[in-house]
């Protein structure tokens, strides 16, 4: 076999191949003995038809086609191979001579990496937010863990806000009462926003016996975004009452004997949630500042199916979870489809630079991936899928996802040798020291080149003809 490699862009190369016909011959004894399981020839058994009867009553053809098709995976695998080339995708092949006994020709145009060049990224400086904790954050906080120790008791006086009622519902469209619109017993808290707008001022001033009607656009049931007139009757009005807040209430509320050692807990709390947002911030600054260094060509074929997947993924697995369609879900965010398509492009391209390049650095600082890290990142995707560690291991091995994680760690790895290289600076002007955990920092830095890749690695497992 010989081969030759023609570069029509950056991202695209074809491939030409010549393979001599004595190299087909195990491809044209596997054709025979293929058909003469499928076919039947009167006086001769199933599977015992010589070859220049299947070529008689079938023609030379059918056993050419049969062992061309057998045959170009394998040549063009070695052409690959022999070329060194990190192909992506699947190619398309074109048979331009094919002459029985003498010669199989044929080309094949395939996506590949782009050659990138890393420059030096020790210049790179972001500035991410401070990590302040203030007493009202504190306050807040303790204020919040309050709330939900809170009890409700009965009063007999008008509803206010943030009263918890117990209430009869009744809507009506065009007149008719609706199957599915009638509720009682309903408990709801006044300004939660938890139910139909407008039920807060409806229900406001009401004492228990009192009776409201108000007009509102359906959330759900068989009416959903219609407009209905609603009847909400209050049987009960309790006021919520909140624990005093003293050691008392850090005892049954906390681990902790005082109202001192539980505020202190919060401060530690909130103090590591910023600190865990100020390294996430600084690792996808960091990258947005690398990709800005880097030119990477983008192949088109590539980046359509990245598009189609993200798309797909989204109408499928997470609004399909949240029982919305994709028109309603452009309403929310308020944005037109040409804009929506825009911004899944946007973030296809990012994620496509996002892995040549982390990829490429892997390549260059000689990164590997050692079981104890690989086994803690499959640890940490188990616990965000809501599966247990063997469920998941069980399912990425069969998935054939092993690869992919071990990339994805990979590229964490790569990307957190770049952010410990950058400056990084807070909004006060502090040099942030991203180091205290270094296992920690690659998690996090293997979770954000993750999220910026999302998909596109399921282009290089189509690599066959």
């Amino acid at each position: 076999m010989k081969s030759a490699v023609e570069t029509l862009n950056p991202t695209r190369v074809r491939l030409s191949i010549e393979v001599p016909f004595e190299e087909l011959k195990d491809s044209l004894d596997a054709a025979y003995k293929k058909i003469n399981q499928q076919v039947t020839v009167k006086g001769f058994r199933k599977g015992k038809i010589p070859a220049r009867v299947i070529d008689q009553r079938f023609g030379r053809g059918a056993v050419l086609e049969e062992a061309v098709n057998d045959a170009l995976p394998k040549f063009y695998t070695e052409a690959v191979n022999e070329a060194e080339l990190n192909v992506l995708g699947q190619p398309e092949v074109d048979i331009t001579e094919l002459k029985d006994g003498e010669t199989l020709n044929f080309t094949a145009e395939v996506d590949v990496r782009p050659t990138i060049e890393i420059p030096d990224y020790s210049g790179i400086e972001v500035e991410v937010d401070a990590v302040e904790v203030t007493d009202e954050d504190v306050d807040k906080s303790v204020e919040q863990l309050r709330d939900r120790f809170a009890s409700t008791n009965p009063v007999e006086r008008a509803a206010e806000d943030g009263d918890v009622v117990t209430i009869d519902l009744e809507a009506k469209v065009e007149g008719e009462v609706l199957e599915d619109g009638v509720a009682s017993g309903v408990s709801y808290t006044i300004g939660s926003g938890e139910l139909l707008d407008g039920i807060d001022e409806a229900v406001k001033g009401l004492e228990a016996g009192g009776e409201a009607t108000f007009t509102s656009e359906l959330k759900g049931g068989s009416a959903e975004g219609k407009e209905a007139e609603v009847t909400v009757k209050v049987t009960q009005v309790a006021a919520r009452e909140l624990p005093a807040l003293d050691d008392e209430f850090a005892q049954l509320a906390s681990e902790f004997d005082t109202l001192d050692e539980l505020k202190a807990d919060s401060r530690k709390r909130l103090e590591n949630m910023k600190q865990y947002d100020q390294a996430t911030q600084a690792q996808e600054r960091v990258l947005e500042k690398l990709l800005e260094l880097v030119e990477v060509p983008v192949p088109e074929k590539l980046l359509e199916d990245e598009v189609n997947t993200r798309k797909h993924n989204l109408e499928h697995h997470q609004l399909g979870q949240m029982g919305l369609d994709i028109e309603k879900y452009l309403e929310i965010q308020g944005k037109t489809v040409e804009e929506f398509d825009a911004e899944t492009r946007e973030q296809a391209v990012k994620g496509i630079k996002t892995q040549f390049v982390l990829d490429e650095l892997v390549n260059k600082e000689k990164l590997n991936v050692n079981q104890e890290e690989l086994t803690e990142h499959l640890m940490r995707r188990a616990a965000s899928s809501g599966m247990s560690p063997d469920q998941f291991a069980q399912a990425v091995v069969e998935g054939g996802q092993v690869p992919m994680l071990v990339g994805e760690v990979a590229r964490g790895k790569a990307l957190a040798v770049v952010v410990e290289a950058a400056t990084v600076k807070d909004t006060n002007g502090e040099v942030v020291d991203l180091e205290d955990d270094e296992e920690e920092t690659t998690e996090e830095a293997t979770e954000a080149a993750a999220d910026a890749t999302e998909s596109v690695e399921s282009a290089e497992d189509k690599t066959e003809a």
